[in-house]
């Protein structure tokens, strides 16, 4: 038996709806991460970009476990002398909730020019509403 390898004309890509109300911020990335790298595929090849598109929708409703919204820190640094920066889980959740999802969701992908392909096929929305209808997005069900 043959080994395959997926190539680029080889891989069909698929729309997934998700609905992040109620869950759990780390088990909902977790499942999205593997969606876009196409772990779920048989032809998953990881040198390849196998994966599909990824709609989460109602991430302002999505749940950090345990104290995490409070002492959950997000630090990053500008790279100058006293440029780090630090902000806390709740203060981002206020502002910009999508941001959350995609920091979690890029902490689980390959650090390398392949993570971020990857990572430009999810796409987060605040509110129910998100405009891609016409790409006729499947909706998953994450238990």
């Amino acid at each position: 038996m043959k080994t395959i390898f997926a190539k680029k004309t080889d891989i069909k890509r698929d729309w997934h709806l998700i609905d992040a109300d109620g869950m759990v911020l780390g088990r909902l990335a977790t499942r999205v991460a593997s969606i876009l790298r196409g772990k779920h595929k048989p032809i998953f090849t990881p040198n390849v970009d196998c994966g599909d598109f990824v709609v989460v929708i109602n991430a302002e409703k999505v749940r950090l476990t345990g104290g995490k919204l409070q002492k959950k820190a997000y630090i990053h640094h500008s790279g100058y002398p006293g440029g780090l920066k630090e902000e806390s889980a709740k203060n981002i959740m206020k502002v910009a909730p999508e941001r959350i999802m995609n920091m979690a969701v890029q902490g689980m992908l390959p650090k390398n020019n392949l993570g971020k392909l990857q990572l430009k096929k999810l796409k987060v929305y605040k509110g129910a509403t998100h405009p891609h209808e016409a790409q006729n997005p499947q909706p998953l069900t994450i238990s």
